[in-house]
């Protein structure tokens, strides 16, 4: 078992109490260990932090983007063994933790980039003899609390351009899964970044809460999670000048209208649906099918499925990894019961894997539900992992309002040859993120990326809408008349 140190005011330290890290695929034995850090450490994170800050805000851009630039160049070259640990922490496939590692160097690169563009504009005024403009500033010391789901690109796509803007940050790796983000640190400070700028506090959460979001240095959180912590912590932050920045819940789903290429919408849906083991956001958990083609569209959904191989990631056959853990296993087969018992019908699928080798991980089957109505709870709430419920409508129209009989508003797709029912779907769905014969998942690092409703607050994440999250506007008047 490795034994990893965390990064606090540029020094990797350890402290003496440890937090061990398993693989899903198989939970008997430790795979690593990493400091579990008290409040006094998450304090001295933000003393760092605080000093970081003071410099990093007063550096070149370019010097900046020299850094991100060097880290994107480290992580590229050390993918392999990157990826390794995403895998190892998380069950993903290694084609899925390679895809993630590259995603995060791309992050890093296009906020490089930005970094070194306009920072402002200039206006009329209407003051004689006078020249207006607006330049954008680093607002400070930001929190970032990242997801045990995607715990390499999380990271990547909220660091890198708050980095790129001047801002500092500590940073705070789900506590199962801390190992990638501890990879991404690494690469930014073998790359040359300051110390302080980037602190990260590997943690149990119910021993350093109050210390990680009561402390008065903080300028915004952004956090990337379940509804049920995001409204914790938006409570928490309200009465403080502190801005939020939440990437929640969905509930995605995607439309297969009764023209579409139905083979090929079947391969994407389920490439969507079971990903990752269906769990990401942008997973699609919810298929509408108008009702001529539904059979067929079920038939052909079915057998895509079925196609695919349940193992640990290590494996190259393996096309659907295990559950990030114990509990979120648990957690997806009590759902699947409950819509058993509320009156789906199990199409392929369903209940846990534990044939040979599998049975000491995480494993469950790739499941699609059919006979499932508006009502049942595997319809409404999200279950985050590889389960699929399909579901009949008339027409155009009630697909829509399918869509959207959602608290959520993460993403959603609709496939078709009608161009027009194309544009009129991403007028009306409600919904952050569109596809048109696509799945629901896989947006690059430079398109603006939220949700509606409860999936996600105003800020959005990704391109250069994130920096109305990380900077904030100061407007300068300069009289230069006699």
């Amino acid at each position: 078992m490795r034994t990893l140190e965390t990064l606090l005011g540029g020094e990797w330290v350890t402290t003496g109490e440890w937090i061990d890290v398993h693989d899903p695929a198989d939970v008997r034995t430790p795979v690593a260990r990493v400091p579990a850090l008290s409040a006094k450490d998450v304090t001295r994170a933000y003393d760092h932090a605080e000093r970081g800050f003071t410099g990093w805000k007063r550096t070149s851009p370019f010097e900046r983007a020299r850094v991100l630039t060097g880290a994107a160049r480290l992580i590229r070259e050390r993918l392999d063994e990157i990826a390794a640990d995403v895998t190892a922490e998380n069950g993903k496939t290694l084609t899925e933790a390679r895809g993630e590692a590259g995603k995060a160097a791309d992050f890093l690169d296009y906020y490089a980039g930005l970094a070194r563009q306009g920072y402002g504009t200039l206006l009329h005024d209407a003051r004689p003899d006078t020249r207006t403009h607006t330049q954008r500033e680093p607002v400070g010391v930001l929190l970032v609390i990242s997801p045990w789901n995607d715990p390499l690109i999380t990271p990547a796509r909220k660091l890198a351009p708050l980095l790129a803007t001047g801002n500092a940050a500590v940073f705070k790796p789900a506590t199962d899964t801390p190992l990638s983000g501890l990879r991404f640190a690494r690469a930014l400070h073998d790359a040359g970044l300051p110390a302080g700028v980037l602190n990260v506090v590997t943690g149990r959460t119910p021993e350093i809460e109050e210390a990680l979001l009561d402390d008065p240095r903080i300028a915004g959180v952004t956090f990337t999670g379940s509804n049920e912590v995001g409204d914790r912590l938006r409570r928490r932050l309200a009465d403080r000048n502190v801005r939020f920045q939440g990437e929640l819940g969905g509930k995605n789903a995607s439309v297969v209208l009764r023209d579409a290429d139905l083979p090929a919408a079947a391969r994407a849906v389920a490439a969507a649906a079971f990903g990752q083991a269906g769990q990401r956001c942008t997973a699609t958990s919810r298929v509408v099918v108008e009702r001529p083609v539904h059979a067929e569209f079920t038939r052909l959904l079915v057998a895509e499925v079925e196609k695919l191989r349940v193992g640990p990631g290590t494996d190259p056959a393996t096309t659907t990894g295990p559950l990030s853990g114990p509990r979120q296993r648990d957690s997806v087969l009590a759902a699947l019961a409950r819509a058993v018992e509320e009156g789906a019908r199990v199409l392929t699928g369903g209940g846990a894997d534990t044939e040979g080798d599998r049975a000491h991980g995480c494993y469950v089957r790739p499941t699609v539900l059919g006979d499932v109505t508006p009502e049942m709870a595997v319809w409404r709430d999200e279950v985050f992992g590889p389960v699929l419920a399909v579901r009949a409508v008339d027409d155009f129209t009630r697909a829509v309002e399918a869509v959207n009989d959602s608290v959520y508003g993460l993403a959603a797709a609709v496939f078709t040859r009608d161009l027009g029912a194309a544009y009129r779907f991403a007028d009306e769905a409600e919904c952050g993120q569109i596809a048109v014969n696509h799945p629901t998942p896989g947006w690059d690092v430079h398109l603006p990326f939220g949700g509606f409703h409860d999936s996600g607050t105003g800020y959005k994440e990704q391109g250069d809408e994130v920096l109305r999250f990380s900077t904030r506007v100061k407007t300068v008047a300069v009289h230069f008349g006699a």
